[in-house]
């Protein structure tokens, strides 16, 4: 009896563990395929996807070999977002994603995926820290990427 109890608890566990797991995870996409579809529609609404405390962190590569690292203040970022919408349309200037993954990370999912920017014809990796703030809403935390001048 004791052991079929065990068996049970430790299958509870189990069933748990994975349900606890799996809907930040399902969380993590559906924030995801939202960032995805705004940026594809050069909708300004993106910037409300971040939390006004997030890292915004990219590493650019000039074609000298010069790599430099910028951070921009998540209020900046989101300005900078809403501002510039208009002129990323006009130029078609936005990115797919592709090779998503979601890993379970602290409170939050990190996502990793490689972007390809339309416009500029190169792919890059992306990586976002996303978790939910005080009310249950998913915010990305973090955004490090990678870019290229052209």
């Amino acid at each position: 009896m004791t052991r079929t109890l065990s068996l049970a608890f430790l299958a509870f566990l189990a069933v748990f563990t994975q349900a606890a797991h799996a809907e930040p995870v399902a969380e993590a996409k559906q924030l995801f395929e939202r960032y995805a579809s705004l940026e594809a529609r050069f909708d300004p609404g993106v910037a409300g996807l971040y939390a006004d405390d997030a890292i915004i962190r990219n590493k650019r590569f000039y074609p000298d070999g010069a790599v430099r690292e910028t951070t921009i203040p998540a209020l900046q970022y989101k300005q900078l977002i809403r501002d510039l919408m208009s002129v990323a349309r006009s130029r078609n200037d936005y990115s797919t994603y592709s090779k998503a993954t979601f890993s379970p990370e602290g409170e939050g999912v990190r996502i990793k995926a490689m972007r390809f920017s339309v416009m500029k014809q190169y792919s890059s990796p992306i990586s976002l820290l996303v978790t939910p703030d005080a009310s249950g809403r998913w915010l990305i935390r973090e955004e490090l990427s990678e870019s290229r001048p052209f």
